[in-house]
């Protein structure tokens, strides 16, 4: 087997063709652009949100599959019992690199402000609840994904905000999401356990950089207060 920081470099760098990208966006129903515009209010922090957890979400996935799949990769769109088994693991992997970024911002807006936790956690449930209004019931997400929603709303709620660093701490659901749904053989899988998982936080690092850039954290909390959030 490979080293493993070469293994999560060919996992991470993996490339598509605009067009295959293209496809895969809208196949996933996850791809959206992602605008550089500043987090200074709350629609922005949602689209923030939104955006960049659907991107991990879709990279990791479709990046750990080709990656297993090799030149069989498109063929495995044509597969029924595998696409449903696809589209199960989409949406629950999103769902938990949106609960992970969410804590991450959480935890930024903090240092920066020294806001209390409560007024964080209602920041960020209100942005969660908007995401989770827009996107609804999926009819090809699976039966657990209304309790991961309520997992990660309760996760963002209860959370002790100034506990969060800005690293990895956050990161802790994703890896895991990956791992448990990719709909890879469990041989396969358990013999990929680290190098997955590390490959997801990895995807994060550029996340989290931008993160860091973009937030204004004093504008959207004055945006916010004015709304009485």
């Amino acid at each position: 087997m490979p080293s493993l920081h070469k293994y999560i470099d060919t996992l991470s760098s993996t490339v598509f063709s605009k067009d295959t990208w293209k496809t895969l966006a809208d196949y996933t129903g996850l791809g959206r652009s992602r605008s550089a515009q500043p987090i200074a209010n709350p629609e922005a922090l949602a689209a923030f949100l939104k955006s960049r957890a659907s991107h991990v979400a879709q990279t990791s996935l479709y990046g750990y599959l080709k990656t297993r799949a090799g030149t069989q990769f498109p063929e495995m769109f044509e597969n029924p019992n595998l696409l449903l088994s696809m589209n199960m693991a989409k949406w629950q992997i999103w769902l938990a690199c949106l609960s992970d970024l969410t804590v991450y911002l959480g935890g930024l807006i903090q240092q920066r402000t020294q806001l209390e936790n409560e007024q964080i956690s209602r920041l960020l449930g209100m942005a969660i609840d908007s995401i989770i209004n827009e996107t609804g019931l999926p009819s090809d997400a699976p039966e657990e994904f209304p309790d991961t929603v309520e997992r990660l709303k309760i996760r963002v709620a209860n959370i002790d905000y100034s506990s969060v660093s800005d690293d990895e701490f956050a990161f802790s659901e994703s890896p895991d999401a990956l791992f448990r749904w990719a709909p890879i053989a469990d041989e396969l899988k358990n013999r990929d356990r680290v190098i997955v998982k590390n490959s997801v936080r990895f995807r994060w690092q550029e996340i989290r950089r931008s993160a860091r850039k973009l937030l204004e954290a004093e504008k959207l909390i004055t945006f916010a207060t004015s709304r009485n959030i």
